[in-house]
């Protein structure tokens, strides 16, 4: 089976695109958990919410060490971003709570593209900020059908 030439450079735009994603992955992490540590919070949870081809962010709740809720600043971090087209990467400095929702929306993308269609998908993201880790709890809805077929 051969493949379209359009379909060709379509694949080698997404390589590019995946690559420089990756690449871009450890600095904006770093960059928010640094604004996190210095605004001693200890914990972030993200929940999304999404179906019918729409989808959002339900609630960000950051949480200190004893586990009392905490406003995340107004600081401002490096995020930076991939262009498809190109494909290029810019930076620009944005607020913390962007830059978190941004950084959520793109590994959804990675690892669940497509995730607000049809009956959707639901979860959280928790951001632990001590080790420096993101974990993705997530649940995809679907419709069943069962079929039953009997002659008497």
């Amino acid at each position: 089976m051969t493949t379209s030439p359009d379909y060709e450079v379509y694949l080698a735009q997404r390589a590019a695109v995946d690559a420089l994603t990756a690449d871009i992955l450890p600095r904006n992490k770093a960059a928010i958990f640094d604004a996190l540590a210095s605004a001693n919070i200890q914990t972030v949870a993200v929940a999304f919410d999404g179906y019918g081809d729409s989808g959002q962010i339900e609630s960000t709740t950051a949480h200190d060490a004893t586990g009392a809720e905490r406003e995340l600043p107004n600081a401002t971090v490096a995020f930076h971003e991939v262009a498809f087209q190109g494909p290029t990467t810019t930076m620009q400095s944005i607020l913390l709570d962007e830059a978190i929702t941004m950084l959520v929306f793109s590994l959804l993308e990675q690892v669940h593209a497509g995730w607000e269609d049809n009956d959707g998908a639901y979860g959280e993201f928790t951001f632990d900020v001590a080790t420096r880790s993101i974990t993705l709890d997530y649940n995809e809805r679907f419709t069943d059908s069962t079929n039953y077929q009997h002659e008497f």
